[in-house]
């Protein structure tokens, strides 16, 4: 069977899917300002509070205007913005309201794939409710949101979930966007790849050394040419620009990974002030995590990271299948003799998983 047949194909049985990408419009800070009218027209960011580090969870559209974002360091954003006010996340309340927006999907479809509390991808090519429009679902689904939580959400409609996903972004806040299988090709010609998820900074300054900015420069170059200088990603390109998505959505998805990581207050340095953090704070932390973690996975590595004064990152994993303390001390020593005099700002902790059927494998080689 040719490359060509085989995307046919595809395309054929992804265009006939109905698929509601649904995002909340900031929400923890949306929270906030409901649950505190007078927060409602002043910049806004949920984070650390100001006299402490870390990273901004979001910010209202208020904030945005003075270029505050989310991941952003509690102490630029207040540089940028020195009447930005900064509340602490209250994430019991955030999943509680989480909850809330599942169960009003539910009363549209089962088929649910959860990407954060506030995102999720919903298939609604099975329901039959409002004559079946997917169009008109959302719309509802957006109504029933703020009629009960009084919160605003925007979507996206597609027949692939990359599209989808791309739709509810632009006409945020509060909107949505349909794209039909009849519009999707014109609607993908013209996308300018930073929109295709996946495709980073560093991603695109290299595509846009080739010449390549859209979807049509992708259209138009040669399949194996891309896979020789993007590969996987060059792979993946190619089908998106080609509206192959195959992906459906996933009412239950694994985790691959569980850690753990905190930002102090004030840089430490010594081995004995990182080795107290981990022993007494992070460790614990990951056995509780870890325990939440799904029954048909294995620890197949164990890492750490550490973040720098000067915000320089490092990471070292090594193959471990059993979660122990003495085995982070070690993997602490080697990670510091890359420190060279700097303070540490950050410290985390991560176990990578892999499913049953991995380790089985291992054993019959």
């Amino acid at each position: 069977m040719s490359i060509d047949h085989q995307s046919s194909s595809s395309k054929q049985v992804t265009r006939n899917q109905k698929i509601i990408h649904i995002d909340m419009d900031c929400f923890y800070a949306a929270v906030e300002m409901r649950d505190n009218p007078s927060l409602r027209n002043v910049p806004l960011a949920v984070g650390g509070h100001e006299r402490q580090r870390g990273v901004l969870s979001t910010c209202n559209y208020e904030a945005r205007k003075f270029g505050i974002r989310s991941a952003m360091p509690t102490g630029k954003a207040l540089k940028l913005c020195p009447n930005l006010v900064v509340v602490p996340g209250r994430m019991q309340v955030y999943k509680e309201v989480s909850h809330h927006i599942h169960r009003i999907f539910r009363r549209y479809t089962d088929k649910i794939e959860p990407l954060s509390l506030d995102e999720a991808y919903l298939d609604v090519s099975d329901c039959s409710l409002l004559h079946g429009s997917a169009t008109l679902i959302a719309e509802q689904i957006r109504k029933d949101i703020f009629n009960e939580l009084q919160l605003t959400a925007s979507a996206g409609i597609a027949p692939l979930k990359f599209l989808a996903k791309i739709a509810s972004d632009l006409n945020k806040p509060n909107g949505q966007y349909v794209i039909t299988p009849d519009s999707m090709m014109n609607e993908i010609k013209g996308l300018p790849l930073e929109k295709i998820p996946g495709v980073g900074k560093v991603s695109l300054e290299r595509l846009h050394q080739f010449g390549l900015y859209t979807c049509e420069d992708i259209q138009k170059s040669d399949q194996r040419d891309l896979l020789l200088k993007f590969g996987k990603m060059g792979a993946s390109l190619w089908k998106r620009s080609h509206g192959i998505d195959e992906r459906e959505v996933v009412t239950e998805r694994n985790r691959k990974s569980v850690g753990v990581e905190r930002t102090f207050t004030h840089n430490i340095s010594s081995f004995n002030e990182c080795w107290d953090v981990i022993e007494n704070r992070l460790f614990p932390e990951l056995e509780k995590r870890l325990l939440k973690a799904n029954g048909s996975t294995f620890i197949a590595k164990q890492g750490i990271k550490i973040k720098f004064a000067d915000f320089q990152q490092t990471t070292i994993e090594h193959v471990h299948h059993n979660l122990t303390l003495p085995f982070f001390k070690e993997l602490l020593e080697e990670v510091l003799e890359r420190q060279k005099g700097r303070e540490i700002r950050l410290i985390g902790l991560s176990v990578t998983l892999k499913e049953k059927e991995y380790f089985q494998q291992l054993q019959l080689i």
